[in-house]
């Protein structure tokens, strides 16, 4: 770092690259910093509930070594027999459990970073709170352009005594919106409350044989845990309400076999739609929960206008969607139409008061959106923090935050265009 920072070279630092929004592609100018390797597990401490591991370490390798200990590692995004905790922090990732259990923000406890002139620092700590400003909080999320990651402290939980999983099946989209609603509002916070359309159910029944009901409009994937008592109560309070809100079927798994079984399916879904398409783009964008059912119905509407089909799975207890545009990059137009259907989604989720990303990131793929989420001033406030932390703007380049110019450029081609609303050109 310190060699590249005297003379000037870019760097980008890279994990896993199961990254999905481009935050961790290489330059053709620069070096590659792959942090694969650095992937020991230094320490778990059962009495403080923390393990400290170096970036490479694989999510799901931190739960592994926590299980003798009864002890987890909460976020699960669904990569996670591969991705690693280094990426995970640089992208704030999630997972099917983030509802109840938060981002990777809510379970890291501390972090070490090397700077771009070679600097380590200890952000954060294993006391309850820590002097001075929240840096690790703002090195969450930040993709590679404040600091290399080489240490993290994260949080254990306790493996709960039960865990059970319901799953619902709905004849109609807005029913399913509305009983996701009922469950949160009646108080009760699953740890992962997850919904498919009948798209994603019959491509991932074909491939992961889950036991999904094919002719369902949707379905609704419910696991509450805790200990036995607070559980079977919650069980009992959720089953009603799916019958109020109008689910067709309801099935509780009947052991962590079956439980197993189900979230096989909803974590398969990525690799499912290999089975139907050639190709597929994965987007990620965030909604607040009730509007759920007229984006739904917009993404439909804008499927039928670019022609190409869109299989909808996400985290429906926090909003996160993953529409899944399926496409032929062999056939001539169709992957620009799938990169222009997912910038419209992506916009689509700015206009009912969501965000461009919910845990993917930015990286390359949103820049332009971020022209539009952002004004000038809060853009100005990014690059000087970028710049407090890396002055030569050498760490990770060209990603998450858009230059001033570029949103300039992005405005006016498409004002030109007349494809989106840009009245306020002018503050860039």
């Amino acid at each position: 770092m310190q060699i590249c920072h005297r003379w000037n070279i870019p760097v980008v630092p890279r994990g896993a690259g199961t990254g999905l929004s481009g935050g961790a592609l290489p330059l053709s100018n620069g070096v590659l910093l792959s942090l694969a390797k650095f992937n020991h597990i230094l320490a778990i401490d059962p009495h403080n509930r923390t393990a400290k591991v170096q970036p490479g370490v694989r999510n799901l390798a931190i739960s592994k070594a926590a299980a003798p200990y009864k002890l987890y590692y909460a976020p699960d995004p669904s990569s996670q027999i591969a991705c690693t905790i280094g990426g995970n922090v640089a992208e704030n990732s999630g997972g099917v459990h983030c509802l109840k259990y938060g981002l990777t923000i809510h379970n890291v406890l501390a972090l070490k970073i090397l700077t771009m002139a070679g600097d380590q620092i200890s952000l954060g700590g294993t006391a309850l709170d820590s002097p001075g400003y929240d840096l690790m909080a703002l090195t969450m999320g930040s993709e590679g352009l404040l600091g290399v990651i080489i240490e993290v402290t994260v949080k254990l939980l306790p493996l709960p005594e039960r865990a059970q999983v319901i799953l619902a099946a709905f004849n109609e989209i807005t029913k399913a919106g509305a009983a996701i609603s009922g469950i949160i509002s009646a108080g009760i916070i699953p740890a992962g409350l997850e919904m498919m359309d009948n798209l994603a159910i019959r491509a991932v029944e074909d491939f992961a044989h889950s036991g999904y009901p094919r002719d369902a409009t949707a379905i609704l994937l419910c696991e509450l845990d805790g200990n036995n008592v607070e559980v079977s109560y919650q069980v009992h309070k959720v089953k009603k309400l799916l019958s109020h809100y109008g689910a067709t079927e309801i099935r509780i798994a009947k052991d962590d076999q079956e439980r197993a079984a189900l979230w096989k399916g909803r974590k398969s879904a990525f690799p499912a739609m290999g089975r139907i398409s050639p190709d597929y783009y994965c987007m990620d964008g965030t909604i607040p929960r009730k509007r759920l059912p007229e984006v739904l119905a917009q993404i439909n509407k804008l499927s039928q206008e670019y022609k190409l089909p869109v299989a909808n799975v996400f985290h429906a207890g926090d909003g996160n969607l993953h529409p899944l545009i399926l496409y032929d990059a062999n056939q001539p137009g169709e992957l620009a139409r799938a990169e222009q259907l997912g910038a419209k989604i992506l916009e689509l989720c700015l206009a009912v008061g969501g965000t461009i990303t919910g845990e993917h990131g930015v990286g390359i793929e949103k820049i332009n959106q971020m022209c539009i989420q952002f004004n000038a001033d809060e853009l100005q406030q990014f690059h000087a923090l970028k710049a407090a932390f890396d002055p030569k703007g050498l760490l990770n380049p060209g990603k998450a935050i858009p230059s001033l110019h570029r949103c300039a450029e992005f405005g006016a081609m498409h004002v030109h265009q007349g494809k989106i609303p840009f009245p306020d050109l002018e503050r860039f």
